[in-house]
């Protein structure tokens, strides 16, 4: 169980996110100067250089998106290009009808960018904006048409096909509330007009329905908060089937990145949609409704990752994966990414860490200042753990900023150094964009800049 340091401020970790991103600007320029885009996107680092790996187009993103996050911290312009440059190669993905990833590659490069327009830190160049909007609009359609429907609601189907609810895409789910804010609409046959509002809601409503539990017997291993990673459902009949996963070591059990996907995911979209006018809400059941099921969902995933995770908040990669059994008392003890029997992952923890953060700040602006406080404390001991020794990667030869993060242990794709049993000492694109994505979180608060959020704040003063 995580041990919460009670005292540590957003601006104590100032100097760790000012060394953070020292040693990430380096980074981003050497892969973009160095990786061959021809062999694919940059997904992980095996010997701390970043590979390819075929599966879904999910990183491309994730690593033009770093550059730009790179430029907001530091205002160095030569990471502003990076970014820029990168929308060309992003194009494809706008319109990929075969991914449920449109919310990590479009809003970490088009709609931070437009973000940071909106917000006077780039001056825009001749027609960017419309640029910037039309592809965030035509993204959002791609995704909300990736639709499937199911007894009570529908959801957006994972890479694995219509009867597959992944809990990852919860966080997916930005692109919808961007393309909806830009007041877009998805066209189906007939001319027949589809919220995009609505699919978000009903896709976050099955996510709280089924990846979540919530303690009440709906299976033997009913605990609240664990999370599945995949849901099945028969579409012959609409009928939910089972839990499953892809990334997981059983469907029985919790993979730790599946369930911080959906503390940030239910986080995000608290604060985003108790931003909009009260009307916005109405056709589906009101503000404090659909506000409701979204924390009980954030809520008990949150504790389950405090209850479930070492002491200093870096997770191992599943709850019950079975070498566990072998590492002497591992939940009373800081997370050991040397171990002989299991490997951590510091991706999880990133974005968890922004998770319990955002959990918490959007309780303390909703009343609720004790179990608010909580969580923000916490979310503070997960980065301060992230942000030094032996997570943060600062060695220039490593390409990689945030050590020990996994992709795939059922598949095998992890690397293993000489020497080791378990990956350890490696990098994902995912997991250094969401490490720079919490540093420039947390950075300003320390400075009392703007709340940081994937929309401008302006737009929803409505």
């Amino acid at each position: 169980m995580i041990r919460t340091n009670e005292k540590i401020t957003a601006r104590d970790l100032s100097l760790s996110t000012r060394r953070l991103w020292q040693v990430s600007g380096p980074k981003i320029a050497e892969i973009n100067r160095t990786f061959d885009l021809s062999t694919g996107s940059p997904v992980y680092t095996v010997g701390g250089q970043y590979q390819a790996q075929g599966w879904t187009d999910w990183t491309l993103g994730f690593h033009f998106g770093s550059a730009l996050l790179q430029f907001e911290a530091t205002g160095d312009e030569e990471f502003l290009q990076i970014g820029r440059q990168g929308l060309g190669r992003m194009e494809a993905h706008l319109t990929h009808m075969g991914v449920h990833d449109h919310g990590f590659n479009t809003v970490s490069t088009f709609g931070n960018l437009r973000r940071m327009i909106r917000d006077g830190r780039v001056v825009e160049q001749e027609g960017e904006l419309r640029y910037l909007e039309l592809a965030i609009k035509c993204s959002a359609a791609v995704q909300a048409r990736r639709w499937s429907r199911y007894r009570d609601g529908g959801y957006i189907y994972s890479f694995n096909g219509p009867h597959s609810l992944f809990a990852d895409t919860i966080r997916s789910l930005r692109i919808l509330s961007l393309g909806y804010l830009l007041g877009h609409l998805l066209f189906e046959e007939n001319d027949q007009p589809v919220s995009l509002l609505e699919r978000l809601i009903q896709h976050a409503r099955a996510s709280a329905d089924f990846s979540v539990y919530y303690g009440a017997g709906r299976d033997a291993y009913d605990v609240r908060g664990r999370v599945a990673h995949e849901s099945i459902f028969n579409m012959n009949d609409g009928n939910y089937r089972c839990p499953s996963t892809q990334q997981g070591y059983s469907s029985r059990s919790t993979w730790t990145r599946g369930l911080a996907w959906i503390i940030l995911g239910f986080a995000e979209q608290l604060e985003f949609l108790s931003a909009l006018p009260s009307d916005d809400l109405k056709p589906f059941g009101g503000r404090s409704e659909v506000l409701g099921w979204m924390q009980r969902a954030a809520e008990a995933s949150a504790d389950y990752y405090i209850e479930s995770s070492p002491t200093n908040g870096i997770p191992y990669w599943d709850t019950g994966a079975p070498g566990l059994a072998q590492i002497k008392d591992h939940l009373e003890n800081p997370a050991d990414p040397f171990n002989e029997f299991e490997p951590v992952d510091s991706s999880a923890a990133a974005i968890a860490a922004q998770g319990l953060l955002r959990l918490g700040h959007y309780l303390k602006e909703n009343q609720q200042q004790e179990s608010g406080n909580q969580y923000w404390q916490v979310g503070l001991t997960v980065a301060a753990a992230l942000f030094d020794s032996p997570y943060l990667s600062e060695s220039p030869d490593h390409q990689g900023l945030l050590l020990h993060s996994l992709y795939h242990r059922p598949n095998g794709w992890d690397a293993i150094p000489p020497g080791r049993k378990v990956p350890c000492n490696e990098s994902s694109m995912w997991g250094d964009y969401h490490v720079r994505e919490l540093a420039i979180y947390l950075d300003k608060i320390a400075l009392k800049d703007r709340y940081l959020t994937f929309w401008n704040a302006k737009e929803t003063d409505i």
